[in-house]
């Protein structure tokens, strides 16, 4: 063998080698840093959004906040989107994603998923008092988020309801804000998305806008992170089931979904407990 060749060889191996030990499991890398990465929404109102003052807040920041706090490190925190919540994750961008994301099979081919940490179900939602149902909006036109299982159900939904053609009933748009901005000024008559965020944006006209006829699916959120790292998924579950036994989740639920909130609304479930 000529001894470029080797030189080559020696040289692609330790390309290899080298990119393999930085690559290392994300919990490792949290753990040796002292800092974790969280994908946090920024107009998803009320899970991860900026108020008017400009300050960064929501339920899902301030449980990712006291994940950080129990897992024993600092706390980076990196917008994300719909769009960017799971790839950032397989980019390695963010360590874990506490973005209103629910928990599907679909997407747990691309990232895993901790247990479920909020229980929400998705609705429509339109100017009050024009809408029972959402057989009653067929032929209109819904707004949802592109790419979201929100986008899948409410076309399903239109569908049962006897929409002949469903897919362009449905107007799909990048943000929530968007969302609520077409049906703010008529260009949708309705919006389709998780029933928490849809208080959320209501709340900021009271008593304009109502929620319309059953639940269309139930929307299981989960914290999104790389896949196979069992040591950080186990940290991340601990510290929710952890927060949930010692009452520091439900104090961080009322604080944002409680009775006398803009966004109240009942809790509809309970963490998965380990022994």
């Amino acid at each position: 063998m000529r001894l470029g060749k080797i030189i080559a060889l020696a040289a692609a191996f330790l390309v290899f080698t080298g990119s393999a030990a930085l690559a290392g499991p994300a919990y490792d890398n949290v753990m040796k840093d002292k800092k974790i990465r969280v994908g946090l929404m920024t107009d998803s109102i009320p899970g991860g959004f900026y108020n008017e003052k400009g300050e960064w807040g929501g339920f899902d920041y301030d449980i990712a906040t006291e994940i950080a706090k129990r897992m024993g490190v600092d706390i980076e925190r990196v917008q994300v989107n719909n769009k960017t919540r799971i790839a950032y994750v397989q980019q390695g961008r963010v360590d874990i994603s506490v973005s209103n994301m629910t928990h599907t099979r679909e997407r747990d081919k691309s990232v895993d998923f901790s247990i479920t940490y909020f229980f929400d179900g998705q609705k429509v939602l339109a100017k009050k008092g024009q809408f029972k149902s959402v057989k009653d909006m067929v032929g209109k036109k819904i707004a949802t988020m592109q790419g979201t299982t929100s986008e899948v159900n409410v076309k399903r939904a239109l569908k049962e309801a006897g929409d002949p053609n469903p897919d362009q009933s449905v107007i799909s748009f990048q943000k929530e804000s968007e969302c609520f901005q077409a049906l703010q000024m008529g260009r949708v008559a309705g919006w389709s998305t998780d029933a928490s965020i849809l208080v959320g944006y209501s709340a900021k006209e009271p008593g304009k806008f109502e929620l319309v006829g059953n639940f269309l699916a139930e929307e299981p959120y989960g914290i999104a992170m790389p896949q196979d790292d069992s040591a950080l998924r186990d940290a991340v579950n601990a510290a929710l089931q952890d927060m949930w036994k010692d009452g520091t989740y439900k104090t961080i639920y009322n604080k944002w979904y409680g009775p006398g909130t803009p966004f109240e609304m009942p809790l509809a479930g309970q963490i998965e407990m380990w022994p």
